[in-house]
């Protein structure tokens, strides 16, 4: 029997006289050396340690194999126990936070009790004289509280400190107490993996939304990243210190201006005028609030600043508590008046949304802290790499770019140039220094940097009936249905376009784009990738040995079930050196919607532009239910393109951007009219093509065949027609998909699970080959299968591991292939079936 010791690996029962070896100090000290570099050795291995370690010389090969096994074993425990630890601290956390939540939710069902009961009593026959007391008390108490609680509101020290307590007061009211009637979200899921517990405003003043979370940060850490509020804020321009005063307590009250940018070009930017103070509370808490300074004397009022409109923040801000083995519990409190009177009555639903506050900035805030700790508690983060701040920089430089471009502020060199008689187009123009230096590093590939000017061509529109996420994925996988590849050539060497070439016709060829990853944030609500435009043609001498061109491009907003939340595809020209302070000319498109109830709409509808326009406006009853509850949709897009060209051909390239933003209008509205429901085929959650006869018959093949090669049926109702054929296959609980025969096999069909598996579209599926999703290990096994499922039919593979298309590692137990044959029983693909799937 083997004897031995997992606690510290000094004892080892020997395997052939049951004897117990104790090793020494040096022995384990030389084994923990080279289990650091190699945890599991194979045998050979082992007797090559031994070989050429001295100290281990006396010791069996048996002996050091169950040493690493124990020394395994024991590694694997002390994860374990760390994960186990952090999870535990996680959910005591938690379980705190929901307690005092249900607390404050008993306050308030108190306090509705009381006001109900209130209510009833004065229903009730009373007397007129315990009326008038009654009221004479309430008057009397009320001028009482008046008299001692109105503060001083000027600009010395003193008042400043009172509107920073009453700020402060009245901010914990809302983030802990009823000042304000919370509502759960719309489509939140709060549970130990979600951000947090979100909620909006019901019948209150302005737009308000608060979040309570965890974040694995110091409380000092946090109140710093939350202060730098344009780090982590999209539509924040700056904030401007303009005075801080210290506190008795160790506090600060700060003088704030703070401008936001504007979502569309439909409206005008907003700022504020605000008060912030920090403090520390008697429990230890940290407290951010702040409130905008308004109707006081003495120099605290902020003069209009032209281009903006005063928006009013109400008492908001942060409360900031240290958790018991580190990290903080979070309380964010976001609330406004947004002046939406300014803004067309079309774009207020934007301005009088707590949903779409909720989204743009109080989960904005949860989301950066939560990534920012990812990044601090993994040195090595799966998606960011190992460079997250500078890819974060990245994306943040693409977003402000885009609003720069879209606001078009004056102060940064912008100026707006004559029409040619229609307004649907804005065009700017900037040579200010500040935006052009070093512009043709980035674009200049070999070419003279002599552009000096950048001009914006900008647009919104007003779009019925097609869900932003769904419009985005179309732009994104299809940028030949709208962009001018002879454009995107100028956009990156101007200079060496001449006029004549650009009116007529087009230059190079477009030879398709590959979508390269880059990064995404942990919860996948953005994305970060590198576009490879392929056989691109900058000048007529590219026509023979035609150039790649690249884009540095952001898509945000792919979470159809994230109500509120727009969705953005931004990108940029980038040369090869791709350096970290390149200069970028950010264009593309901001979709918002215009509604807050939550799109009903499938996530995986078509993508395919040609096979929508083809089903036409006939439909089933069931499409008809979904074109009927989505007529209320609504949704606002603005584009914005720039160019950087010589001063001289102003002229020329305000007229040529001028029409492509155009004709980029027309392919959107072309693009939407052929993903609106009332274009979907007779299979509503479906995408269009599976509603063509072509996808009626591969369905009837796929289970024919395996019928005919396994000699059991695949579905229940095959039997029966190809539409109740098709539907069964599609929602299949397994991931089924179709390869084609090529010599590099790619995907040409998969059923909803199969989409889901691989994180794609039914389009992108195309893209997808087996070699993207196997190792090597893997290629070689199906390699070897091949010629098996061509012969016999079918083949039964073992469970393993393969990759998403986002490059997540999937398990699964099994995996089914065989061959699918044609009405002339030729062979037309190979189907898989991945059995019990799912994401590691």
């Amino acid at each position: 029997m083997m004897a031995m010791s997992c606690k510290d690996g000094g004892k080892l029962g020997n395997m052939d006289n049951g004897k117990y070896v104790r090793y020494t100090p040096e022995q384990v000290e030389a084994l923990e050396r080279l289990y650091h570099e190699c945890p599991k050795p194979s045998s050979i291995r082992r007797k090559q340690l031994i070989r050429e370690t001295l100290i281990l010389s006396n010791i069996e090969p048996k002996q050091i194999k169950v040493w690493f096994q124990n020394r395994r074993c024991r590694e694997k425990q002390r994860k374990e126990s760390s994960r186990l630890q952090a999870v535990n601290r996680k959910v005591t956390a938690m379980n705190k936070l929901l307690m005092e939540e249900n607390d404050r939710l008993q306050k308030q069902v108190s306090q509705l009790v009381c006001e109900n009961g209130y209510f009833r009593q004065h229903t009730q026959s009373a007397t007129l004289a315990t009326k008038d007391a009654s009221c004479e008390s309430m008057v009397t108490s009320g001028q009482h509280h008046a008299t001692h609680q109105h503060p001083p509101r000027d600009a010395s020290p003193a008042g400043l400190l009172s509107i920073a307590e009453e700020t402060l007061t009245e901010f914990l009211s809302k983030a802990t107490g009823t000042a304000v009637e919370w509502v759960q979200m719309p489509g939140m899921k709060p549970g130990p993996d979600s951000i947090g517990i979100v909620a909006i405003s019901h019948g209150c003043t302005g737009v308000a939304a608060r979040a309570c979370g965890l974040v694995g940060l110091d409380p000092t850490r946090v109140v710093e990243i939350l202060k730098d509020r344009p780090s982590w804020l999209r539509d924040c321009r700056a904030v401007d210190v303009l005075n801080v005063l210290p506190t008795a307590n160790g506090g600060t009250v700060e003088l704030l201006y703070m401008q936001l940018y504007a979502p569309t070009t439909l409206a005008p930017a907003r700022d504020f005028w605000l008060l912030r103070y920090t403090s520390v509370l008697e429990d230890g808490s940290l407290v951010v609030c702040e409130r905008s300074l308004k109707n006081t004397q003495n120099g605290l009022s902020m003069p209009p600043v032209q281009h903006f409109v005063r928006a009013e923040m109400l008492p908001s801000g942060y409360l900031i508590r240290p958790c018991e083995g580190g990290g903080s519990i979070i309380r964010i409190v976001d609330h406004m008046d947004l002046e939406p009177w300014s803004v067309p009555e079309v774009l207020r639903p934007l301005y009088e949304s707590s949903t779409v506050l909720a989204q743009k900035t109080t989960m904005a805030a949860l989301r950066q802290l939560r990534q920012i700790s990812q990044e601090v508690s993994q040195t090595n983060i799966t998606g960011w790499s190992r460079r997250p701040a500078a890819l974060r920089a990245l994306s943040q430089r693409l977003s402000r770019g885009f609003n720069e471009a879209l606001n078009g502020f004056t102060d940064e060199g912008w100026s707006t140039i004559g029409n040619d008689g229609m307004d649907d187009v804005t065009i700017l123009v900037n040579s200010s220094p500040d935006k052009l230096i070093g512009l043709n590093l980035s674009f200049g590939n070999g070419f003279p940097a002599i552009s000096n000017t950048v001009l914006c061509a900008k647009a919104s529109m007003l779009l019925q009936n097609v869900p932003p996420t769904i419009l985005l994925r179309f732009l994104r996988e299809h940028r030949s249905e709208w962009a001018d590849n002879n454009l995107d050539a100028y956009a990156a060497a101007a200079v060496k376009v001449g006029p004549c070439s650009l009116s007529g016709s087009r230059v190079g060829s477009f030879g398709g784009q590959v979508i390269l990853p880059l990064a995404h944030t942990i919860e996948h609500e953005e994305f970060l990738e590198v576009i490879k435009l392929e056989g691109i043609g900058h000048t007529p001498e590219d026509i023979i040995m035609p150039r790649d061109m690249f884009l540095l491009q952001l898509c945000s907003g792919m979470d159809e079930n994230a109500v509120g939340a727009c969705a953005e595809l931004i990108f940029a020209p980038i040369d090869t050196s791709f350096a970290d302070d390149a200069p970028l000319l950010p264009s593309g498109f901001r979709i918002i919607p215009l509604d807050s109830g939550k799109e009903a709409s499938s996530p995986n509808r078509t993508l395919d532009l040609a096979s929508a326009l083809e089903i036409g406006v006939a439909g089933s009853k069931a499409a008809n239910e979904y074109s009927a509850n989505s007529a209320s949709m609504r949704s606002v897009m603005t584009i914005a393109f720039e160019f950087a060209f010589e001063s001289h051909m102003q002229e020329h390239v305000s007229s040529m951007a001028r029409q492509y933003v155009r004709s980029i209008i027309s392919s959107v509205q072309r693009v939407a009219l052929a993903l609106s429901p009332s274009h979907l085929g007779s299979y509503a959650g479906l995408r269009a093509p599976l509603g063509t006869p072509e996808a009626q018959t591969l369905a009837r093949w796929i289970c024919q065949s395996y019928r005919c090669f396994l000699g059991v049926e695949l579905l229940k109702s095959s039997s029966e027609g190809g539409d109740v054929i098709l539907k069964s296959l599609w929602h299949h609980s397994d991931a089924i998909m179709c390869c084609s025969l090529k010599a590099l096999p790619v995907f040409t069909f998969a059923n909803q699970a199969g989409l889901d598996m691989l994180e794609t579209t039914l389009v992108s599926l195309q893209d997808i080959t087996l070699e993207k999703i196997f190792d090597d290990h893997g290629c070689k096994t199906l390699c070897s299968e091949f010629p098996q499922i061509m012969q016999q039919g079918f083949a039964c593979l073992q469970g393993g591991i393969c990759l998403s298309s986002m490059g997540r590692q999937i398990s699964f137990e099994k995996v089914v292939a065989w061959k699918v044959l044609n009405d002339e029983e030729s062979a037309h693909c190979i189907c898989f079936t991945f059995v019990n799937w799912s994401f590691v």
